[in-house]
């Protein structure tokens, strides 16, 4: 273990993604949510395959008999992947980037709904609490002001969440039978697939600029995955995880710079209370996790 390298690799991919997330609200300006979406997954499959060929582990890494399940696990990620790249063309990058944070906390809502996790009253708590922030941060859009773009953003971005959480559920489904590049590689070929099917509908020839971002993007994503994977094999999940919340400072600093997006006060206190309820979230199962592994470790045999 290396927690160092572990944190620096979490904060790398951090970064990795909330740059792409600016260039994409950038992009979309002019050019379509599905088109955006190709380059991102379409450009990841070739660096996922990179890495996957260096660890010698191409042919098992890629074979697989639950196609369904990766199919569903890429239609859940790249609905999610719309509603996401559309609610940036319509929220403040800060704004976006903290409802963003609700998935994990509804992960564990959908899993207890839907593969039977047991759920006690502190992690429910911790979910309503990020939720109440979720709320106070959607107050300027959706109760303060009839404009149907912020409307129809804050929706977006919801949207995404809870279609992102569902993804995760999948995973958990996915994890217990397959290897994290299986899962990974198969995503990014099922959402390339799914982003062609947008071609009929308004695709456009980028300029040079243009071109770059699409192709920047793609970059941003595959390379950030990978980093965000590893950082996982350096350290501990309770002290990587909690990095991600560095993002909000990030897309603050890009959103005032590249966009003018001032955060508004809503945004710093609902963001402050979704991350209390995130970190809580984290430590609490980590902390079960560590319940979960000491009988295993006493009953197994020398």
């Amino acid at each position: 273990m290396n927690p160092g390298l572990g944190i620096a690799l979490k904060v790398s991919s951090v970064i990795a993604f909330v740059v792409m997330a600016a260039i994409i609200k950038w992009l979309s300006t002019n050019i379509p949510t599905g088109q955006i979406m190709f380059f991102r997954a379409s450009i990841a499959v070739f660096i996922i395959l990179a890495w996957v060929a260096k660890s010698d582990a191409i042919t098992t890494s890629l074979r697989t008999e639950r196609y369904g399940g990766h199919f569903l696990r890429a239609l859940l990620g790249t609905s999610s992947m719309a509603c996401t790249f559309a609610a940036l063309h319509y929220l403040p990058l800060p704004d976006a980037t903290a409802i963003n944070y609700a998935s994990p906390l509804l992960t564990v809502a959908l899993g207890a709904v839907l593969i039977g996790e047991v759920v006690r009253a502190f992690r429910w708590f911790t979910v309503l609490l990020g939720l109440v922030g979720v709320l106070i941060v959607l107050y300027p859009q959706v109760g303060q002001q009839t404009d149907t773009g912020a409307m129809i953003g804050a929706a977006l971005a919801l949207a995404g969440a809870v279609l992102a959480a569902g993804a995760q559920v999948q995973i958990r489904r996915l994890i217990k039978l397959e290897r994290s590049a299986t899962i990974v590689f198969y995503f990014s070929i099922n959402a390339t697939f799914l982003a062609l099917l947008s071609l009929p509908f308004g695709w456009v020839m980028p300029n040079a600029m243009q071109l770059t971002g699409l192709v920047s993007i793609g970059l941003l994503g595959g390379f950030g995955q990978l980093m965000l994977t590893n950082s996982y094999r350096f350290a501990d999940a309770a002290i990587v995880a909690p990095f991600e919340y560095t993002s909000m400072l990030i897309a603050v600093v890009l959103g005032v710079w590249l966009f003018d997006d001032i955060p508004t006060m809503y945004t710093y206190v609902g963001t402050a209370i979704i991350i209390i309820a995130g970190v809580l979230i984290i430590w609490r199962e980590h902390y079960l996790g560590l319940e979960r592994t000491r009988p295993r470790r006493a009953n197994t045999p020398s």
